[in-house]
């Protein structure tokens, strides 16, 4: 194709981030896939002429609902963005390179170990077990600001850890040390540190520590504390008989100079939740939102959490909570770079942000 023919009919970029809409129930919506339309992110009904670009229809499930429109029109999910946009030429953009970046006051941590920065955000560190055989500790839950989701911090120095169950809610667990055996129902599983296991709706788990296993326990939806069954209930389903993800270069996604790897996701069986891993070099994001819930796990490095009015400084263990839509940025100051683990709810994209 001659930079002529392109020029004519491939896609523009109408915006680098997408457009956020609320919709009406049974209204169809035709979105711009051109890149040219004066309506953005809608289609205007001629800019589109020659291009062979047409509308993408799509018809609202309900009132309200919640959309990230494809804004740089090279979204591999139209109408809806799924992060592309962090990979084209000038699409990717540190809060570096904007002067109007702010710089609130970073606060402490209270005497349990919790720096709450604006709203509802806040960053917890799980603390150290001790000479605890075995400690489960609630990070996150409906009781400190979650909606969507909650997550326990499991630490497990030997033996075999309580049957435990997320009630009516799917389980995500990532386990940051140690080696061992994990039960599922009547299913066992070697456990080799680092990895992400998923234990679906009516499952049960239970673990052994062939050497001090440390993890984090995610129930989505939200659970205020997780059931203690006296044994192990034998459910499990065999329609979904891969549990465990391990980290797999080869399937990185690059997003800017970061990247991420989706670990526990749809293709083992969760629908409305995902944990990914991720690697942030030196640098600060620019200020976003995202319309998913997410606890963050700072695995490696260190750096700033910075919100509108305040920040809080982060480390390895930390556990950053961000509600849904609301406004932060984080910054990585390891030479090294930052390691993070995030579970989402509802959401299956660690890439879409507006």
């Amino acid at each position: 194709m001659t930079e002529h023919d392109c020029a004519t009919t491939c896609p523009l970029i109408a915006s680098r981030k997408p457009y956020y809409k609320e919709l009406t129930a049974g209204r169809t919506y035709l979105w711009c896939s051109c890149g040219r339309s004066k309506r953005q992110p809608y289609c205007d009904g001629r800019s589109h002429e020659g291009t062979g670009l047409e509308p993408v229809r799509y018809t609202a499930q309900r009132d309200g609902e919640e959309v990230l429109f494809c804004g740089c029109k090279h979204t591999a999910t139209p109408p809806f963005c799924d992060g592309a946009h962090s990979n084209l030429p000038g699409g990717y953009k540190d809060a570096g390179e904007d002067a109007d970046v702010p710089r609130p006051d970073i606060v402490a941590p209270d005497a349990d170990g919790i720096a709450k920065v604006d709203g509802r955000c806040f960053v917890i560190s799980p603390g150290d077990a001790g000479e605890e055989r075995y400690r489960l500790r609630k990070l996150v839950a409906p009781s400190t600001g979650a909606e969507h989701q909650s997550q326990f911090h499991l630490s497990l120095r030997d033996g075999t850890s309580p049957a435990l169950q997320a009630a009516g809610t799917d389980a995500i667990l990532w386990f940051t040390t140690g080696q061992g055996t994990v039960e599922i129902g009547n299913r066992s599983f070697a456990l080799q540190s680092p990895c992400g296991i998923y234990v679906r709706s009516g499952e049960a788990f239970r673990l052994t520590a062939e050497t001090q296993v440390i993890g984090y326990i995610s129930a989505c939806p939200a659970v205020e504390e997780l059931d203690t069954p006296s044994d192990l209930p034998a459910h499990f389903d065999d329609a979904w008989p891969d549990r465990i993800v391990a980290i797999d270069e080869a399937n990185r996604t690059a997003m800017g100079p970061r990247w991420f790897q989706m670990l526990v996701d749809k293709r083992i069986g969760s629908t409305t939740a995902a944990q990914f891993i991720g690697h942030i070099p030196p640098s600060r994001a620019e200020m976003h939102r995202h319309l998913y819930e997410e606890a963050l796990i700072i695995m490696s490095g260190h750096g700033i959490i910075w919100n509108e009015t305040r920040a809080a400084r982060v480390k390895a263990g930390d556990v950053i909570f961000f509600p849904r839509k609301h406004l932060h940025s984080l910054e990585c100051t390891a030479p090294e770079g930052m390691d993070v683990v995030g579970i989402i709810h509802p959401g299956d994209n660690p890439g879409v942000n507006y």
